[in-house]
Formats: C-alpha cells, sequence, structure tokens
C-alpha cells in the first residue's frame, strides 16, 4: 500500500468517468424514453425532488433504492430495465422491454410509467420517444417500413458503426406525443454495440430538444432587440450633431446599456448551455460514422439542414446582443468624453475670465493706491505746514512758498513709503 495521501476527491471523479455505462439491449426489443426538467431555474432545481420521484416509481415495482445522492441509476421493473440518470437541467428515464409489439409504436412499453405519477412529476416533459429495434439480417423490408411508419420528406435513414445496425427517424411527435426512432440490427451486431446506438439516439434527440430552448430564447428576444437598438441609433444620432443637454443624453445611454447588460446576463446561461448541448448532438452523431442507405438523407444531413440553422440563429443574436452592448459602452465613453471637453473648455472660459477680473481688480488697486499716496501726502503736508509755521514770522516766509516746498518732498517720501511697504508685503 502507498504511503501518499489520496485527494479526496481522486476515486469519486475516477469513477464519474464509469458512472453511465451503457445498455445491452439484444434485438429485438423495444424501449421508451422520457427526459423531464423544470419550465424555469432547471439547473437551480431541487435534486432530491427527482430522487424522490424516482423512488416513487421504483415501490411500485418493489424494485431497489438508488444510493443517497445518486445521479445515475439502473435497475429492474418487473420484466423491465430502468435506466435513469441526472443532469444539469434535466433527468431521463430509460425503459427497456424485449420484444417488438405487433403494431408498431403503441406506446405499450411507456405505459410502465403510470399517468398518476407523470402527473406527479417536478417538471415538465422536454421530450419523450418510442425505440423500435429489430433484428434483420438484410435491407429487404427496411424500405417499406421506414415508409408506413414515418414522414418521407422528414425522414432521415443511414447505416451505422461499419455498417452493422441502420436507424431511422423523421423527428417528429406523433398523435400519442412521442418522437419515433427505429433500429435495425444484424445477427453480428453484439447487444453492447445496439445499446450503444439507442443511448445515442436518445442523447441526440435530448440534446436537440434542449438546443432548441436557445431558439425560442432568441425568437422571444427579438421584439425587445428591436426596439432598443432603434433607441440605440437615434441617440447615436443626436451625438453627431450639437448636442443639447449631454447629461441628459448620457442618462438615456446609460439606461439603454443597463437593459442590455440586464438582457446578456439574463440570456448568457441560456446561450452557453445552447453551445455545448449543440456540441454534443454533432459529437454523437460523428461517433455513429453514418453511411447512406438507399440514397437517402442520413441523421447528420438532417440536422445540417433543419438543426443548423437554428443555431446558427442562436448565434447570431448572441453576437448582435453582445455588439449592442458594446456599441452602447463605446458611445457612453464618447459621450462622456465630449462631456469632459465641454467642461474643459467652460473652465477655460472661466480661468480667463477670473484672469480678466483679477488683471482689472489690480489695475483698481494701482489706481486706489494712487490716489491713497495723494490722500496720504494731503494729510502730510497738512501736518508739515502745523509743523513749519513758526518758520513763516522768523524766516519771513510766506506759506504758499513752504507748501510748494513741503509738498514735493512729502509726496516723494509717501511714494517711497508705500512702495517698501508693498515689496514687504509681496
Amino acid at each position: 500500500m502507498s504511503a501518499i495521501e489520496d485527494h479526496p476527491l481522486r476515486y469519486a471523479l475516477a469513477n464519474e468517468l464509469h458512472a453511465r455505462p451503457f445498455p445491452a439491449v439484444q434485438a429485438p426489443a423495444r424501449a421508451a424514453y422520457l427526459a423531464i426538467k423544470p419550465a424555469h431555474n432547471a439547473a437551480g432545481r431541487d435534486r432530491e425532488a427527482d430522487r424522490v420521484h424516482l423512488i416513487a416509481l421504483l415501490d411500485r415495482f418493489g424494485a431497489q433504492h438508488p444510493q443517497p445522492g445518486a445521479t445515475h441509476y439502473s435497475g429492474h421493473l418487473g420484466k423491465h430495465l430502468l435506466k435513469w440518470e441526472s443532469h444539469t437541467e434535466f433527468v431521463t428515464f430509460t425503459i427497456f422491454g424485449p420484444g417488438v409489439a405487433e403494431r408498431p409504436y403503441d406506446a405499450s412499453t411507456f405505459a410502465v410509467f403510470p399517468d398518476d405519477w407523470l402527473r406527479q412529476a417536478p417538471g415538465v416533459r422536454i421530450t419523450s420517444a418510442l425505440i423500435r429495434i429489430e433484428l434483420l439480417d438484410g435491407d429487404s423490408g427496411i424500405e417499406a417500413k421506414v415508409d408506413n411508419w414515418f414522414v418521407p420528406e422528414s425522414l432521415a435513414i443511414s447505416r451505422v458503426l461499419d455498417g452493422e445496425l441502420v436507424i431511422a427517424s423523421d423527428f417528429r411527435i406523433d398523435t400519442g406525443g412521442h418522437m419515433r426512432f427505429a433500429v435495425f440490427a444484424r445477427n453480428k451486431a453484439g447487444e453492447r454495440r445496439t445499446g450503444r446506438v439507442v443511448q445515442r439516439l436518445c442523447e441526440i434527440e435530448t440534446y436537440k430538444a434542449m438546443s432548441m430552448l436557445g431558439l425560442s430564447r432568441a425568437r422571444d428576444l427579438g421584439h425587445e432587440m428591436a426596439a432598443i437598438d432603434d433607441r440605440l441609433t437615434t441617440l447615436l444620432s443626436e451625438m453627431c450633431g450639437p448636442v443639447g443637454e449631454p447629461a441628459a443624453l448620457l442618462q438615456n445611454l446609460l439606461t439603454v446599456s443597463a437593459e442590455l447588460e440586464n438582457i446578456v446576463a439574463q440570456s448568457a446561461f441560456r446561450f452557453g448551455a445552447t453551445g455545448a448541448y449543440e456540441t454534443i448532438v454533432n459529437q454523437r452523431i460523428a461517433v455513429l460514422r453514418e453511411e447512406r442507405f438507399e440514397g437517402r438523407q442520413t441523421f447528420g444531413e438532417f440536422m445540417m439542414r433543419r438543426f443548423d440553422p437554428a443555431m446558427r440563429t442562436v448565434k447570431s443574436t448572441e453576437g448582435r446582443l453582445k455588439a449592442m452592448s458594446d456599441r452602447a459602452l463605446r458611445a457612453g465613453d464618447l459621450l462622456r468624453t465630449r462631456v469632459d471637453v465641454e467642461r474643459s473648455a467652460q473652465n477655460r472660459d472661466l480661468l480667463a475670465s477670473m484672469d480678466k477680473r483679477s488683471d482689472t481688480q489690480l489695475r483698481l488697486q494701482r489706481t486706489v493706491e494712487g490716489l491713497s499716496t495723494v490722500a496720504i501726502s494731503y494729510y502730510a503736508v497738512s501736518l508739515a505746514m502745523y509743523i513749519l509755521g513758526p518758520l513763516e514770522y522768523r524766516y519771513e516766509i510766506s506759506k504758499t512758498t513752504m507748501a510748494a516746498i513741503v509738498t514735493p518732498l512729502v509726496l516723494l517720501g509717501v511714494w517711497a513709503m508705500v512702495q517698501r511697504l508693498k515689496k514687504h508685503l509681496d
């Protein structure tokens, strides 16, 4: 034994690769398939409710219960074999029974699912199918049977797995509410290989149906996106000319951007899941290694003509939605830049106006300084005349003469004092 400690999930992850083995189906046989999902928030559903619903079916036949928290189960319901699987958005039930009914697709195998049990399902039917598996050595009779069982213009039929089996379907819902598939197995096709083909057909149908939910979402968004696109185009047109109220226009752009981001958030899971399901459908068809049967269209060709255009519509809607969101964000950035430029211009004009007012104030200040010098000099001369008054009698100098002598000196002194004080303050 190794002394190293294992990762807690090592065995669980390794066993996950072997969790869903292919069923072994010995032709002739029949199968009924049912896929159920909640109508809303399927990924966040109560998984325990799915398990309780499974146990309710098992108890009717006295079958063994699955392990707690199991995501798959396989067991016998009387003479039938039940295969149950839990997936991200849905659960599937497949019933296998020996032999084929005398009347093709009479839904007797589907009757294993009781009506009252179906009504108690924690979800709605996303798809159901009846699969008829016949044992044939050659191609004789296949064309007549498929032409009788399926709609000719929708019929897809091909040889698969090196020609050991022939599969056929028209992917239409019959009067009983089920899809129909036919599998013609040769003697050399083992039960494991036949079981793999049946499992692939069920997966193709289920993931095709789940992918088409993305198309429904894309169609629902069509009118809403068209209305938002018109609003966005109008707002962008207004940006091409002078903008009267940039703030109001910016607010409208932000509203459009928020609506688009909300749509993107609500659609991201569905569109992402659609892409994943589409990939699975194409992979499941590819592993069948189809060969053309009597010049008829294959499953791959059917999907190319009917399924692929729907998926391109979903991708186109997803791309358009992202492009609109990016366009709204770019428009908002451009408008914010325009508003910033306009504000910068306003700030520049304001600074220029303030500079002009400052210059005017400076001129007024200089004028006041000059007037202040004259006023101070006037009072200084008056004081000087009082001080020099006695000289009038002693030296016989008139007041006019003394004023004429004193005034220039006082003016010069006051001016020098003001300049010195101004220089000290600066």
